[in-house]
């Protein structure tokens, strides 16, 4: 492949022989090689997201203030689940 590459984006499927199909047809004027770049989705860890996206948001920048530590590990009853 020579010249400068214009990228497209598609959406498709991969079946279970790992065989890739596109959603719709290319919207390309003529045949020929192309190449292909496959962004695959990670498995979604929801509260470690949560947790990293609390952590590092700066509306709870507050709870790094050291008079807003009010509790200690002795506050409070121990959370036993009976479910």
């Amino acid at each position: 492949m020579e010249g400068t590459l214009k990228a497209i984006e598609v959406t498709g499927t991969v079946d279970d022989q790992l065989r890739l199909h596109l959603d719709e047809p290319l919207p390309l004027e003529k045949a020929g090689r192309v190449r292909v770049i496959i962004l695959i989705p990670e498995e979604a860890d929801e509260e470690r997201e949560w947790l990293r996206a609390a952590a590092t948001n700066p509306t709870f920048g507050f709870l790094n203030v050291a008079e807003e530590d009010v509790y200690s590990a002795d506050d409070g009853r121990p959370f036993v689940d009976q479910g």
